[in-house]
C-alpha cells in the first residue's frame, strides 16, 4: 500500500507513520527527516537546505521531488510506503510519479499544533523556533491546504481528527484505511 500522511507541522505525522508503518509491513519516509540529516551535511546543497529549513521555509519543489523520488527508488520501498510531509504543494502532488492509495490528513488546531510542539520531550531542533514554526503553519495554510483538495477530488483522502490521543487516532486511520 502507498500511503501519504499530511498535517500542519505537530499533527502526529511521525507519530502514525511509524504506527502505520509497523501495521502493514513497509517502509516509513519523512522527508522533515531526510531534509535535517541533508542540512547536517557540509556540501553546498546541505547548506542550502540548512538554511531554508531554519527560515521555516519549503524546500523547493524541484528539489524535493528530485530527493524524494530518489528516496523511493531504494529496494525497501518496492513493497509500499508511509511518506509524511511530501507532497506539500500542488504542484509535487501532481508530478509525483508514484501512484498513491490513501491520503490521511491529520486534522490538527494550529493551537494544539503550537503546543504540542513547545512540549515535546525536551527535544528542541534548529528549525522549530517560534518564528520558524509559525512560518511553517502559515505555509501550511496557504500552500499545502490546496494539496487537500486535489486528494478529495480524486476520491481517496482519508480526513482523520488528529487531537486525540495517538491511540485513538490510530484506530481511526486503521478503521477508515479497512485495516
Amino acid at each position: 500500500m502507498k500511503v501519504v500522511i499530511i498535517g500542519i507541522q505537530g499533527a502526529g505525522k511521525s507519530t502514525q507513520g511509524n504506527l502505520l508503518s509497523e501495521k502493514l509491513k513497509c517502509s516509513y519516509l519523512s522527508t522533515g527527516h531526510i531534509f535535517r540529516e541533508l542540512a547536517k551535511e557540509k556540501t553546498q546543497m546541505g547548506r542550502y537546505i540548512k538554511e531554508t529549513i531554519t527560515a521555516g521555509l519549503l524546500v523547493p519543489d524541484k528539489k524535493t521531488l528530485v530527493i524524494v523520488t530518489e528516496y523511493l527508488q531504494r529496494p525497501e520501498y518496492d513493497k509500499g510506503f508511509i511518506i509524511d510531509g511530501f507532497p506539500r504543494t500542488c504542484d509535487q502532488a501532481k508530478a509525483f510519479a508514484h501512484e498513491v492509495d490513501k491520503v490521511i490528513y491529520l486534522k490538527v488546531s494550529d493551537k494544539e499544533a503550537l503546543w504540542r510542539l513547545s512540549y515535546r520531550n525536551g527535544e528542541v531542533r534548529e528549525d522549530e523556533t517560534l518564528l520558524a514554526l509559525r512560518k511553517r503553519i502559515e505555509l501550511f495554510h496557504e500552500v499545502t491546504e490546496p494539496v487537500l483538495e486535489y486528494y478529495r477530488e480524486k476520491g481517496i483522502l482519508v480526513e482523520i481528527n488528529g487531537e486525540g490521543s495517538v491511540e485513538e487516532v490510530n484506530k481511526e486511520i486503521l478503521e477508515k484505511l479497512g485495516i
